[in-house]
């Protein structure tokens, strides 16, 4: 039987082959916001402690899955009390998530049915985020968090389509400050060619409870 370091080193090796792109995406996703968050000044409310956006089972991709376990893996080295405690979040979030799961529960991956996936969201909806820190309203993952939650706040647009700012951001706002808040956090489309390389081997999303109770934390 391998040893924990050794499942934690194999979780460090597939992340190190898409590493530097990813944080090259990362980069991108930072200096957007960052423009952004200059742009918008008063009108946006994103501050430590608001968790508006920290829950429901929103699909991940697996590039934002293996982050996130490479996450948990660096935690559990440093402080594997607090590791250990988003783990067991994660752990009683997909043992109730999988029992109406809209996918494959033995993989964790999803189905294409966003009709589906959409009827799951609802119901699960108001289900924290295992990574967040219940007592701190922080995420303790917050370095290694999915894109998505990179761009929360901000009206945004992703390969032409746009989408609106959080509902407690923005108001009273009209539409042409918003527009000119306006991000585009991947113009150069990075992401695309890692999720070619990290979803040929694994399959498509999955979920963030279901990507941190599978790491070998034991």
């Amino acid at each position: 039987m391998r040893s924990q370091s050794e499942r934690f080193d194999e979780i460090e090796k597939r992340y190190s082959a898409v590493e530097a792109r990813d944080s090259d995406l990362l980069g991108s996703y930072e200096r957007e916001f960052a423009v952004g968050t200059r742009k918008a000044g008063r009108w946006l409310k994103c501050a430590p402690g608001c968790t508006e956006c920290c829950t429901g089972p929103k699909p991940i991709t697996q590039l934002d899955a293996l982050r996130m376990q490479v996450g948990l893996v660096r935690l559990a080295r440093d402080y594997p009390d607090e590791a250990r405690d988003v783990q067991k979040r994660a752990e009683r979030a997909w043992k109730i998530q999988k029992q109406s799961f809209p996918g494959d529960p033995e993989t964790g991956i999803l189905s294409s049915d966003d009709d589906r996936i959409a009827v799951y969201e609802s119901r699960f909806g108001l289900t924290n985020c295992p990574s967040l820190n219940p007592a701190t309203g922080l995420c303790e993952l917050y370095e290694y968090r999915p894109l998505d939650c990179r761009s929360y706040g901000l009206p945004y647009r992703f390969d032409g389509e746009s989408g609106d700012p959080c509902r407690l951001c923005f108001r009273g706002a009209d539409e042409q400050v918003i527009e000119l808040c306006r991000i585009e956090p991947d113009p150069e489309n990075l992401e695309e060619g890692l999720l070619d390389e990290v979803e040929s081997e694994v399959g498509a999303e999955t979920l963030i409870s279901y990507a941190l109770a599978t790491v070998p934390l034991d």
